[in-house]
């Protein structure tokens, strides 16, 4: 889906820290990933991929990597890695994200200072802010009560303000020393359901951006699952999530000893070049202007050696946090950070 040019606005410097003893959290909601950060030591990350227990079953065991959310109604949610040791599972990537934004939320908040009960700024992000800004407000706002992993939190959302995603991994880039001083830079975003781009001038403002639906890695795996080298030996096509987990575990499928790394290539190839010729296509007219492409996202993994020599490309460091970071030291107050890749 093309979003189109948006109209130009005053440049924001980024900066940390307000004054008011609110929370400083930054939390970017992916499809593969719901990951966070507070600024100490590195970001940290929960699989994007949780399970709700029906009444009377007790869970498995929980951490701060796999939260247990219980909400005031009794309904709960266990997320991460250890919701796969249930029956069935629910997919992020397969879902409509901006309304889990309240769940996420609190899937991510441990306690700060020792406690429970705090206030937070939030700074949210959002493939499409005209879309989405008001549904993630309403979420958002105000006071929250719920429970996690057995402890009884209060936390009151005190503000929340929209920004387009993506742009945390550009001023991020930019005080590293990535992005040159003059020229158009085109942000790539490839995360676990979606792509995107965003192509920024010079002055850092956002001129035209392209918002992909779908066609992150995903769809590569959904290719990969129906592969009949897998099919054939699991007696079924597999199940694109695992694929996906694989995809960060030698390309093999779950504990079967299945791996399809030796023909990944065969997959892979049309996968990239659909993104890039998709690129360069939307940006036809603006490319003797571009010089600089910046690919992140947590899939950049996957096509990060075949960009590898490329003049115009910078690949960023730690491609899956890249976002999260730049996305709190873009707070220009004490503020929570979100992403709905």
């Amino acid at each position: 889906m093309t979003i189109g040019t948006r109209t130009r606005r005053p440049r924001k410097e980024p900066s940390v820290g307000n004054g008011t003893g609110d929370r400083i959290l930054a939390l970017d909601a992916g499809n593969y990933d719901l990951k966070f950060y507070d600024g100490i030591g590195h970001p940290r990350a929960i699989r994007s991929v949780r399970f709700q227990l029906p009444q009377g079953r007790d869970s498995v065991s929980f951490s701060n990597a796999s939260p247990l959310i219980e909400l005031p109604d009794g309904s709960r949610y266990h997320f991460g890695a250890q919701a796969y040791k249930y029956r069935r599972q629910q997919q992020t990537v397969v879902e409509n994200k901006v309304e889990l934004s309240r769940l996420h939320l609190y899937a991510c908040l441990e306690p700060w200072n020792g406690s429970t009960e705090f206030a937070v700024q939030v700074f949210a992000s959002t493939p499409d802010p005209d879309r989405n800004s008001a549904a993630i407000r309403e979420q958002l706002l105000g006071m929250h009560e719920f429970r996690r992993n057995d402890l009884d939190y209060r936390v009151t959302v005190t503000q929340v303000e929209i920004e387009r995603e993506g742009m945390g991994t550009y001023y991020y880039a930019r005080q590293l020393g990535l992005v040159p001083d003059s020229g158009y830079t085109i942000v790539v975003d490839i995360g676990g359901g979606t792509w995107l781009t965003r192509l920024v001038d010079d002055e850092g403002e956002v001129i035209d951006e392209n918002v992909m639906d779908r066609g992150g890695a995903y769809e590569l795996a959904v290719s990969i699952s129906f592969d009949k080298r897998l099919t054939s030996i699991l007696g079924t096509t597999a199940d694109p999530s695992l694929v996906m987990d694989g995809f960060r575990n030698g390309h093999n499928y779950a504990d079967t000893g299945l791996t399809w790394a030796p023909w990944l290539d065969e997959h892979l190839e049309p996968w990239f070049k659909g993104i890039f010729q998709t690129v360069r296509a939307q940006y036809t007219p603006y490319m003797p202007r571009v010089t600089r492409f910046l690919v992140t996202g947590g899939s950049t993994h996957l096509i990060s050696e075949r960009l590898t020599g490329r003049k115009l490309f910078t690949v960023m460091g730690d491609p899956q946090f890249a976002n999260v970071r730049g996305l709190y030291t873009m707070s220009s107050n004490t503020q929570l950070c979100i992403t709905t890749k």
